[in-house]
């Protein structure tokens, strides 16, 4: 039985301790972002000439990566508020991994768009001056609302937790970090009438959150929808974006629980059937996202407009093996891995996780990059460079570097808050003895 003392002496030694694999991951994880600000440094002193964008292909590997790390934002706010709301029984070990993933997608996702801006000094203006026809101000409002709630909804499931770290008399840690479990708690207590009040206040934040991510991953799409460039002008890319963005967050779900159960030993915690049922999760939404995609190529393909035709040829053409790996390995393997009793390991539920995000990230560059290079006015004697985009080692600098802050922020969270919620599994062990 799962008692509080069991739990606190189980889920605090990753807070009291650090041993040196974690200095020398997080040394390696650092080394990797000073790289990526040197990249930044002469990306600002030289201009964007040292990145592969020009004035044909004029969003890169920046705004890939902006949209993948939304994506799982957004997923991870519908999962997390989803499971919540429902109050399913196995969330319990998983559920704040979800939260964090959240939180942390969002913060880091927007600097790429700045890396994207080549007037910084201009960025305020879209606060200052905003236009409200346009798109990108919505998107700007929307995901501000987003990052706001989703912080507001991650610190209302750790208030809790905070407060039985505080009271935890055998928790061996710094003074300050005492000191700050004492603020960070609010003076919570336990009492029944606090309880139901961050449980309603829970409940509240669960729902808006979930209307909020589908509201601003669908802004962010439609970004792309109200243009006219062909692969782009589709009234099927927000709730396209939506699915793609739940099927790659909860891909990511289940590398982040197979990393945190080996690296801090929570097999008793994070067992095979967390893996099995969030690996069912990402066969389901596979197979709805491999019919929107389906769906988006088919219509294309079938309506026969020029520019739609060309941008196909293109496709399979110059990018035939990302197209395919993207749109029929990245969907059917992890399905086949996890609808097969047979298959289904933790490692491979593993497996087919990495394969999914790996082809929901190249699924995201095949729509910005082939559209961008297939213009309305085709563009005659000019330099092929100026047409075909590569990535230089400046955005790859930079993407490496966004990678590994989010590596980074996962496990300075580690070490002030418990990976798995102290409060929800207690409140379950509660349930079995009342059962």
């Amino acid at each position: 039985m799962l008692t509080e003392k069991k739990l606190l002496q189980d889920l605090t030694p990753e807070i009291e301790t650090t041993g040196i694999r974690w200095y020398v991951t997080f040394l390696i994880f650092f080394l990797i972002f000073c790289v990526g600000i040197y990249a930044l440094i002469q990306q600002i002193v030289k201009g964007h000439i040292v990145t592969g964008m020009r004035d044909n292909v004029v969003w890169g590997l920046y705004i890939v990566n902006f949209i993948f790390f939304m994506g799982l934002s957004y997923a991870g706010a519908l999962i997390s508020g989803v499971l919540h709301l429902f109050h399913t029984g196995w969330r319990k070990p998983v559920i704040r991994l979800a939260e964090l993933l959240t939180v942390i997608s969002l913060v880091i996702g927007p600097f790429f768009i700045f890396f994207c801006i080549g007037r910084l000094d201009r960025l305020p203006f879209l606060v200052m001056y905003p236009r409200i026809q346009s798109p990108i101000t919505w998107d700007v409002i929307a995901i501000s609302t987003d990052l706001v709630g989703c912080f507001l909804f991650l610190y209302l499931a750790l208030i809790e937790d905070f407060a039985i770290l505080r009271d935890y008399t055998d928790l061996h840690v710094k003074p300050w970090k005492k000191k700050a479990y004492k603020v960070l708690s609010l003076g919570f207590t336990g009492t029944e009438k606090e309880k139901k009040i961050l449980s309603n206040a829970r409940n509240v934040m669960a729902a808006m959150i979930i209307a909020i991510a589908i509201i601003v991953y669908s802004v962010l799409a439609w970004i792309f929808g109200v243009t006219l460039q062909p692969g782009w002008h589709s009234t099927i890319f927000g709730p396209y974006f939506v699915i793609a963005a739940v099927f790659s967050g909860t891909g990511l779900l289940i590398i982040l629980m197979w990393i945190y159960r080996k690296v801090y030993h929570l097999e008793e915690y994070i067992t095979k059937r967390h893996f099995v049922n969030v690996g069912v999760l990402l066969t389901i939404i596979a197979a709805f996202y491999g019919y929107f995609t389906f769906s988006d190529y088919l219509t294309k393909w079938y309506g026969s407009i020029k520019m739609d035709s060309m941008l196909i040829d293109k496709l399979f053409h110059d990018y035939f093996a990302l197209f395919i790996f993207a749109n029929y390995v990245g969907i059917l393997l992890p399905c086949i891995i996890i609808a097969f009793p047979r298959f289904r390991t933790i490692r491979n539920i593993t497996i087919a996780a990495v394969i999914a995000v790996t082809a929901l990230w190249v699924n995201r560059y095949i729509i910005v990059i082939p559209t961008l290079e297939t213009p309305f006015l085709p563009i005659q004697d000019t330099r092929p460079d100026w047409i075909r985009y590569s990535p230089t080692w400046i955005e790859w600098s930079l993407t490496l570097a966004g990678i590994s802050v989010y590596g980074m922020l996962f496990m300075l969270v580690s070490k002030i808050a418990p990976i798995i919620s102290i409060s929800e599994m207690k409140e379950e062990d509660k349930i079995e003895i009342m059962k």
